[in-house]
C-alpha cells in the first residue's frame, strides 16, 4: 500500500509518494490515511465524516432538485440551468467519496486517486462559481428588473454556464496534474472573491426587498416576504460555508505546518464541502408542493395550511426566489 499524506492544496487531497518512474513507491512505510497527523487526526476525521454526510444527504437531495427542475422545465426559472449544473456536479462529487475511501483503505491505486483528485478540483470551482451565477441572476432581477427583462433569453445563461464549466475543467485538470507553483493561491483568491460577492449581492437583494412595499402599506408583500426570508437563509449559509476558509487560509504562514495541515485545512474544507448538502436542502425547503412525491410524503414534508380553501388544487412547485 502507498503512504497517504494530506497536502496544502486541499484537506481532502492526499499526496502519494512517487518514484522516478511515476509509479507508486512500494518501498515506503506502510499505508496510513493519517500520515504525519497520527496524533492530530481529529480534523481529518471531521472532514471525512462531512464527506459521508454529503453521500447520505447531499446525493438524494440533489437528485430531487434535478427531478423538480425537470418537472418544471416547461415553466423554468431563469436560474434553473445554474441550479441543475450545480446539482449534477455535486452528485458527481458525492459519488466519488466512496471511491476515495475504498482507494485509501483497500485499492491503493494511483490512477483511481487521480480521478478522485479531479473531482476535488471540480468541487473547488463549480460550487462557488455557479452559486455566484445564481446570485447574479437574482441580483439583476431584483435591482434592475427592466434590464433583467431584456436578458431572459436562455442563450445568456447557456454561455455563462459554458464559461463556468470550462473554468472548472481547466482548474480540475491543473489540480490533477499538480506541480504548479503557488497553485493553492488560486483557490484562496477565488474563494475570497466569491465570498465578498455573495455577501454584497445578497445584502443588496435583502435591502431592496425590505424597501419595496406596496403603496400606502406598511407590511411587505407575502411573496416578497417569502423571498426575503429565503435570501436571508442563503446569506447565513454562505457565511457559515465560506467564512472559515476565507478567515483561515490566507494566514497559513501564521500556523505551524502540521497544525495547518492536520487541523486548520481539513476543518476549513469541511465547512465548504458541506454546501453540497445544505444548498439543495435550502432549495427544496422553499417548495410549496411536490405532487410527484407519494401523498404521505407530501403531507409530511409540505403540510397544507388549515385555512386553505376547500377544493383548491395544490400549488405548483415554485423554483424562483
Amino acid at each position: 500500500m502507498a503512504d497517504y499524506v494530506y497536502n496544502t492544496t486541499n484537506s481532502t487531497t492526499p499526496t502519494y509518494p512517487l518514484d522516478h518512474t511515476g509509479a507508486l513507491n512500494a518501498t515506503h512505510a506502510p499505508f496510513s490515511p493519517f500520515e504525519g497527523c497520527e496524533l492530530m487526526a481529529e480534523g481529518i476525521l471531521f472532514d471525512l465524516i462531512v464527506q459521508c454526510v454529503n453521500v447520505v444527504m447531499g446525493i438524494p437531495a440533489n437528485i430531487l432538485v434535478i427531478a423538480v427542475l425537470l418537472r418544471n422545465r416547461k415553466e423554468p426559472s431563469t436560474s434553473d440551468l445554474f441550479l441543475g449544473c450545480l446539482a449534477f456536479l455535486d452528485i458527481y462529487y458525492g459519488a466519488m467519496v466512496p471511491v476515495n475511501i475504498l482507494n485509501l483503505y483497500h485499492w491503493g491505486s494511483y490512477k483511481v486517486w487521480l480521478s478522485v483528485k479531479f473531482s476535488y478540483g471540480v468541487k473547488d470551482t463549480s460550487g462557488p462559481l455557479f452559486l455566484s451565477c445564481i446570485c447574479l441572476d437574482r441580483f439583476v432581477a431584483v435591482l434592475f428588473p427592466i434590464a433583467f427583462g431584456t436578458l431572459r433569453a436562455p442563450r445568456y445563461r447557456i454561455s455563462l454556464s459554458t464559461l463556468v464549466l470550462g473554468l472548472t475543467l481547466a482548474y480540475a485538470s491543473a489540480k490533477t496534474v499538480g506541480g504548479l507553483p503557488n497553485f493553492e493561491k488560486v483557490f484562496t483568491g477565488e474563494i475570497l472573491a466569491v465570498f465578498v460577492w455573495m455577501i454584497v449581492c445578497n445584502a443588496a437583494i435583502l435591502l431592496a426587498l425590505k424597501r419595496s412595499r406596496g403603496a400606502g402599506k406598511d407590511a411587505m408583500h407575502p411573496m416578497k416576504k417569502k423571498a426575503f426570508k429565503m435570501v436571508l437563509a442563503i446569506l447565513v449559509l454562505t457565511v457559515c460555508n465560506y467564512l472559515p476558509p476565507v478567515a483561515l487560509f490566507p494566514f497559513e504562514d501564521a500556523y505551524a505546518p502540521n497544525v495547518f495541515r492536520c487541523y486548520v485545512q481539513p476543518v476549513g474544507f469541511a465547512f465548504l464541502n458541506v454546501s453540497s448538502s445544505t444548498q439543495p436542502l435550502i432549495f427544496l425547503s422553499r417548495l410549496e408542493r411536490s405532487s410527484f412525491l407519494p401523498e404521505c410524503c407530501v403531507k409530511w414534508c409540505f403540510p397544507v395550511p388549515a385555512k386553505q380553501e376547500e377544493g383548491k388544487s395544490p400549488a405548483t412547485v415554485s423554483t424562483s426566489v
